[in-house]
């Protein structure tokens, strides 16, 4: 799901245009950029905190003295952490999975076997289980 499938789902749960999302999402965007690059934790109430983080380059620097940047720093990543709140019984859980739950997917029954009298009636391969679910598409997984 891209920003501007989402920004469709917000304008239908409330006032605000689907353009209107959109431009402030782009600003929040460029916003985020200047502020990360400046060295600023970011924390976005209810979503989580975002920084940047250096990654070091193999073997690194034995002393101070023998520190280099051009040679130390590989390069710089985003870390991202979600916000995470405390239940009632104590537990420590991330806001985006609280409520969240699991369950086998339903598995897809095919004939494999050969008619007998050797004609095809056309249904070979076809889905005999669970029929709502397109050939290819495993429901909770992808978008």
């Amino acid at each position: 799901m891209d920003t501007d499938a989402l920004a469709e789902i917000m304008q239908r749960n409330c006032t605000v245009k689907k353009s209107d999302i959109l431009a402030v999402i782009s600003e929040l965007i460029e916003t985020m950029q200047d502020q990360l690059q400046n060295s600023k934790r970011i924390k976005l109430n209810g979503f989580g905190a975002f920084k940047l983080g250096i990654e070091n380059a193999a073997g690194g620097a034995a002393t101070a003295a023998e520190f280099s940047a051009s040679k130390n720093i590989k390069g710089l990543h985003v870390l991202f952490q979600p916000e995470v709140k405390t239940d009632t019984t104590g537990q420590r859980r991330k806001t985006f999975v609280t409520g969240c739950t699991v369950q086998e997917a339903p598995k897809n029954d095919v004939d494999t076997a050969k008619p007998a009298n050797g004609s095809d009636s056309g249904n070979s391969g076809s889905q005999s289980g669970n029929s709502n679910v397109p050939s290819g598409d495993v429901p909770g997984e992808g978008d």
